[in-house]
């Protein structure tokens, strides 16, 4: 069991997903909540009775899963049904990644949210917040290089989430991700020694 848990987000294309990853391979356990989010609305997933009953039936797909693109341009036109959305997923998604960070047998658990910046709960369920972090520009090269979408898409995406400066505001740790690889992988092994050390001191349940 790990009573340690590191909070990880950045933008759009900053590369989280690539950091979560060699975070895993130095021992941590990921706790991702975009992963639970799928979980949740995928085909017989926990919020769907909820998510058809608010929303109606049309909003699931033949398989029974959320039909995420219809349910995002819905939102999108209408802040009201955003709202009605997050009411569903996000105390769902909260009890589930925190059941999985009590059960983590690691020395300390990645938990990453996207927008952590923009719900502000989960400040105080972090020990320490990584934010993965690169120049605006390259978030949207890369996205467009990534899913296709045109630099005026991608920029209406990002001014949708924290800017820069405010998710590097409440960040304790910063990995900047504008080099290659092997610097990324550099920075995220520093940060691994270094929570291990922060961790020295703390008595750890038995798993």
């Amino acid at each position: 069991m790990s009573d340690f848990v590191v909070g990880l987000t950045g933008g759009i294309g900053s590369g989280k997903s690539t950091v979560a990853e060699l975070f895993v391979e130095f021992g941590a356990v990921l706790v991702d909540t975009d992963a639970i989010a799928h979980e949740l609305t995928g085909p017989g997933g926990a919020a769907m009775p909820a998510l058809r009953a608010e929303f109606g039936a049309a909003i699931a797909g033949a398989d029974g899963a959320l039909d995420r693109a219809a349910m995002r341009q819905r939102v999108f036109a209408d802040p009201a049904a955003r709202e009605r959305l997050e009411a569903i997923l996000h105390p769902l998604i909260r009890r589930l990644s925190d059941e999985r960070c009590r059960a983590a047998c690691s020395p300390y658990v990645i938990l990453a949210v996207p927008l952590l910046v923009e719900s502000g709960a989960y400040r105080e369920r972090c020990d320490r917040i990584v934010v993965v972090d690169c120049p605006e520009s390259l978030q949207i090269q890369r996205v467009m290089t990534r899913n296709g979408l045109s630099a005026a898409e991608v920029e209406a995406i990002m001014a949708a989430q924290a800017s820069r400066q405010q998710r590097l505001a409440v960040a304790d740790d910063v990995v900047l991700n504008d080099a290659d690889f092997s610097r990324l992988r550099d920075q995220v092994q520093e940060l691994h020694r270094k929570y291990l050390l922060l961790l020295a001191e703390i008595p750890k349940a038995s798993c």
